[in-house]
């Protein structure tokens, strides 16, 4: 590849990837592709676009600029089971991933309101758990994180916590970009906006596209109607309140990652479970344990 990514933020779904991109992408320096999430190594129907389309992501960036890109399907086995293998083969032997972890029950919720809002989903979430096994395995991070550590190892690769993220963005987005190479001292943007937030989407629906189609109808909303019942006309479109999963479904989940995260435990030479997830977060930036 003549010009690619020098790293990638490979996930996970719901866990600040897109602020995270958005961040990277207003330090001077750095080049983040647009859109956010090519998924070329993923969707096979991207990747038959060839390597062409994907180097042409790049093809503005500066001589010395670190360039990036953040594609979340890159970790969601087994939907996309050829990706580690297209990356390794196509991208430097230098290029780094970054991977974000949410509280994995916290992560299943948003990304099943997420996916209620794009109408792939409409089963309460009680049933949607065993309809749609991906909201599983999307946040099992061991599951995710094997193929890459396997691949490229754990100096590639830097796991970060969501947590951590929120609570201490500034010292997390040095560390990121002490682990990229970059050479500046980057500044988190307190005025940006948080990206992607799922509680405020609204459902797709064929009426609601219909009606953002119609000649004047952004003028009309924006310009004419109050906003309260521009908010009031959004509330039939929108998920009033997150979804309450029940005491069984929760103890289930519980149980199904705890055990992927003993994994992860093993791994990092920290003690993570569901209960512990968001103190231990916060309080920890996560490295490799050294292995002889």
């Amino acid at each position: 590849m003549r010009r690619g990514p020098d790293f990638i933020i490979i996930g996970a779904m719901k866990c600040a990837t897109s602020t995270l991109h958005v961040q990277l992408a207003e330090q001077p320096g750095f080049f983040m592709t647009e859109p956010k999430e090519p998924n070329f190594f993923s969707d096979n129907e991207i990747w038959d676009r060839g390597l062409e389309w994907y180097e042409a992501l790049y093809a503005n960036a500066g001589d010395n600029d670190l360039c990036g890109e953040s594609s979340t399907h890159y970790t969601k086995l087994p939907t996309y089971p050829d990706t580690v293998r297209r990356i390794a083969d196509h991208t430097g032997a230098a290029t780094r991933f970054i991977y974000v972890m949410r509280h994995p029950v916290d992560r299943l919720i948003s990304h099943y309101v997420h996916e209620w809002s794009e109408g792939v989903i409409s089963v309460p979430i009680d049933e949607a758990i065993d309809k749609h096994p991906e909201l599983v395995s999307y946040g099992s991070y061991g599951e995710q994180l094997k193929p890459y550590l396997e691949t490229f190892g754990r100096e590639r690769l830097l796991p970060v916590f969501f947590d951590r993220l929120v609570c201490c963005p500034q010292e997390e987005l040095e560390r990121i970009c002490s682990f990229i190479g970059y050479r500046g001292t980057p500044t988190w943007n307190e005025g940006t906006k948080e990206q992607n937030v799922s509680s405020q989407r609204l459902r797709s629906t064929r009426s609601l596209e219909f009606l953002k189609r119609l000649p004047g109808s952004e003028f009309f909303r924006r310009r004419l109607l109050p906003e309260s019942i521009r908010e009031g006309i959004k509330g039939y479109w929108k998920m009033e309140r997150p979804p309450a999963l029940s005491e069984a479904s929760r103890s289930r989940l519980i149980d199904i990652f705890d055990s992927d995260l003993a994994i992860l435990s093993e791994w990092l030479g920290i003690d993570v479970d569901c209960g512990n997830f968001k103190s231990v977060g916060r309080e920890t930036a996560p490295t490799w344990k050294r292995t002889r």
